[in-house]
């Protein structure tokens, strides 16, 4: 194998963001679309140029046609559609949030360790030079002894329909847009938290469309993240040590990539920019998979780091319902 001949599993609205890494990619090739209607998915395959189109998720999956699936489906079918793919000898890059359940995981990577195929979770940031490039700021100890670790990720929508809002699909502003800050501080910190403590606002949706979240790693070092579906569009990410702070503006978009601004706030002195490499934000996971799949080199976000997100995500939930500090 040369090239991963790659399906997308939906035709979901995030694919745009996924098709244009793949086709630039250099290892890789967009080989299929698959919808739940032969014509959805013949008129999706057309608009972006796609070649082989099929009309439902069995059908792509069981052909020989493809080699690796990208699965953008609701957050609550991302467990099943991740196992089949996997058992039907398929690779797979799962979007965000990975699963809504412990037992989702341990399936998912229990099939992936079975099979031997890839599974990976698409947290496209983790990719990007410039997150890259605060993690090795605080290895190397440039901003001291980190003590505080700031994320939010807000926006609303335009339209209130939509499969974030259904409580039985998994919506939910922490599952969708506060993961980001909340893997953030993971990725930053070392690993999950020891506690937690959420807070969150239940719209009309039966949803949490505002969250606020504390966590704990021991050492006095905190993290604060909030996420929002009824504010408008905010995101950035500070990181505080003893020696200085860095912060982003832009930690988990990429879109408009000329407006990403990285600074280093030293204890004494003026804010210095920090040069980012461009790179397109989705490239990264893609490449990843190809390292993975083509190479056998591990995957960048280990499926460890994935099962704590969630496991941290699940806790933050439990403690903003019962109103309690919960150990994680």
């Amino acid at each position: 194998m040369h090239k991963v001949r790659w399906g997308l599993l939906s035709t979901a609205n995030i694919n745009r963001r996924l098709i244009p890494a793949i086709q630039m990619s250099a290892r890789g090739e967009l080989t299929a679309v698959a919808s739940r209607t032969l014509p959805a998915a013949q008129t999706y395959a057309a608009q972006w140029g796609i070649p082989r189109a099929f009309g439902s998720y069995e059908a792509m999956l069981n052909s020989d046609e493809i080699d690796a699936v990208y699965i953008s489906l609701p957050n609550h079918l991302h467990a099943e559609w991740s196992v089949y793919a996997l058992r039907h000898g398929k690779h797979v890059l799962c979007e965000k949030p990975f699963a809504l359940t412990l037992d989702e995981v341990d399936a998912m990577t229990e099939a992936a360790q079975e099979t031997g195929n890839i599974l990976a979770e698409a947290f496209m940031y983790r990719h990007h030079p410039q997150t890259k490039i605060a993690k090795a700021w605080v290895d190397d100890g440039r901003l001291g002894d980190i003590t505080l670790l700031r994320g939010a990720f807000n926006f609303a929508f335009r339209s209130r329909e939509n499969v974030r809002l259904v409580p039985e699909y998994g919506g939910g502003c922490l599952w969708d847009v506060g993961i980001y800050p909340l893997s953030l501080a993971q990725f930053i910190m070392g690993g999950p938290p020891q506690w937690v403590m959420g807070s969150q606002w239940i719209g009309d949706t039966g949803v949490d469309e505002f969250f606020a979240g504390q966590m704990g790693y021991g050492n006095g070092r905190i993290a604060q993240i909030t996420a929002s579906f009824n504010t408008p569009f905010y995101t950035f990410a500070e990181i505080i040590g003893t020696q200085g702070r860095l912060t982003m503006n832009r930690p988990f978009v990429g879109h408009n990539d000329g407006q990403r601004q990285m600074l280093f706030h030293p204890a004494n002195g003026e804010p210095q920019e920090i040069p980012v490499p461009q790179k397109e934000l989705y490239l990264g996971e893609v490449e990843d998979m190809h390292a993975a799949i083509l190479d056998g080199a591990p995957n960048y976000l280990t499926l460890t780091e994935t099962r704590n997100h969630i496991k941290t995500a699940l806790t933050l939930y439990e403690s903003a319902r019962t109103g309690q500090k919960c150990r994680v």
